[in-house]
């Protein structure tokens, strides 16, 4: 498989990154979870499976379709751009509106229904990277920016960037706290100062999957970093403790069926659905 091939299907990179965070897992004994069953292993196979083998894909294809019928000529528009401005774009166009994609879904109720799955896991994993609703990342914009930015002429960039951005989500993820070492070391303080305000940790990101706020770290309303944690600070959501919350999960919400979690709204249970005022802001 050459190189040209890779940058066209990013899918075999996110799963080669993906497999060694697994790997990882393993080897510090942290990936099977004490808490987890059969519900959850559904949630995030089949979740994670429809992600990088269905919808990835698809939008990578479909919006670069989109602008080949609307804009042939624009095809590689941009391939002379400087290479830092074009990390640049994807930067703003890809990490920034996921930022506020996911914040907005923390608003929403309807779409908070969408990315309930990624918090309804009891643990911090590297297995709930990808666990959403079947429909959530069909409907980011971030992802079909992307593809339009590809389009244009920026694939080789995109490689780079996608490398690092799902080194770091995947690593904020992971069980393994990796930042507590570096939290330790007197003389990284500085740089650890800077890291920590610029990009997703363990202790950032993990509270953000925290039970309840009332334990002092968790803050489910702020850290919606992906990529960059930079958002958070610059748009005032952020919360940095360099602790990890005691417990994982949703506050205030009954749990559904793992069916539910992944294809709401085409699957519905029969309960009566929890009214919520304009003004009111989702818990979790």
């Amino acid at each position: 498989m050459n190189t040209t091939m890779l940058v066209n299907n990013p899918s075999f990179v996110v799963a080669g990154i993906f497999l060694v965070f697994i790997l990882l897992e393993l080897a510090c004994s942290a990936l099977r979870q004490p808490s987890s069953g059969r519900r959850d292993v559904l949630i995030e196979v089949i979740g994670s499976g429809i992600l990088v083998a269905v919808t990835f894909p698809s939008v990578m294809w479909l919006s670069g379709r989109i602008l080949s019928l609307a804009v042939p000529e624009m095809r590689g528009a941009l391939a002379t751009l400087p290479w830092v401005a074009g990390f640049a774009l994807f930067l703003v166009l890809d990490d920034m509106t996921q930022y506020w994609w996911h914040r907005l879904t923390h608003r929403v109720p309807a779409l908070y229904a969408l990315h309930r799955a990624h918090h309804s896991a009891p643990y911090m994993s590297i297995r709930i990277v990808y666990r959403n609703n079947s429909f959530y990342y069909l409907l980011m914009p971030g992802i079909w920016l992307s593809g339009m930015l590809i389009y244009l002429g920026l694939a080789p960039v995109y490689y780079v960037y996608l490398i690092i951005k799902m080194t770091v989500i995947f690593a904020a993820h992971s069980s393994v706290p990796w930042d507590d070492k570096l939290y330790r070391i007197r003389m990284l303080r500085p740089l650890v100062w800077v890291l920590e305000r610029t990009i997703s940790t363990p202790a950032t990101h993990s509270a953000h999957h925290g039970l309840t706020a009332d334990d002092g770290v968790t803050h489910y309303k702020g850290n919606f970093g992906n990529l960059l944690f930079f958002w958070d600070v610059l748009f005032g959501t952020a919360k940095i403790t360099r602790r990890r919350p005691p417990a994982y999960g949703i506050e205030h919400l009954k749990p559904i069926t793992w069916k539910e979690e992944l294809f709401w709204p085409i699957v519905r249970s029969r309960r009566a659905s929890p009214k919520v005022s304009a003004t009111q802001e989702v818990n979790p």
